[in-house]
């Protein structure tokens, strides 16, 4: 995956990622089109669809909500790249089919850089600033679900081949 980063600092919550005011529906088209709002009110106009956000500590702290991932991945974002993640949000995010890398040296890359991730390599590819970091891939069940689109199509897939 490749795109452009957006950058968001540290403890996003997932109020700041989709506002409780929103919560009234779990559609994903519609959530996503208030995706990080009150962090920037025109993030969602301003990314295109492959994105990348790369943040600060500790990404996604906050409620357990769901509708957090799901907004992220419904706008177009392809992955999201931080130090560290709150638990609860990292189990959300591959269940919803987002994948997302934990990167200690996130911070040195920079909004509006483009980067490459190589999930089975554990590589992150900055391109515009020709640097590339190693981070601990993701376990394969994680990638499989990923590349399945999340945790419900995992298991509908698993149905229907019979395991």
């Amino acid at each position: 995956m490749q795109g452009k980063v957006w950058k968001f600092g540290d403890n996003i919550d997932t109020d700041l990622i989709i506002a409780a005011r929103y919560l009234n529906t779990s559609d994903p088209d519609a959530l996503a089109k208030h995706v990080m709002e009150d962090a920037d009110p025109d993030f969602a106009q301003k990314m295109q669809v492959g994105d990348i956000i790369v943040a600060g500590e500790n990404f996604g702290c906050g409620s357990s909500r769901e509708h957090a991932p799901i907004a992220l991945k419904a706008a177009g974002v392809a992955a999201i790249i931080a130090p560290s993640f709150a638990r609860i949000f990292y189990r959300n995010a591959f269940n919803m089919g987002l994948p997302i890398f934990e990167l200690k040296e996130a911070n040195e890359i920079n909004e509006g850089d483009i980067v490459r991730i190589d999930p089975d390599a554990g590589e992150v590819h900055n391109l515009t600033q020709g640097k590339t970091y190693k981070f601990v891939p993701i376990p394969p069940f994680m990638q499989e679900l990923v590349e399945a689109g999340g945790l419900i199509a995992y298991a509908k897939r698993e149905l229907e081949e019979g395991r």
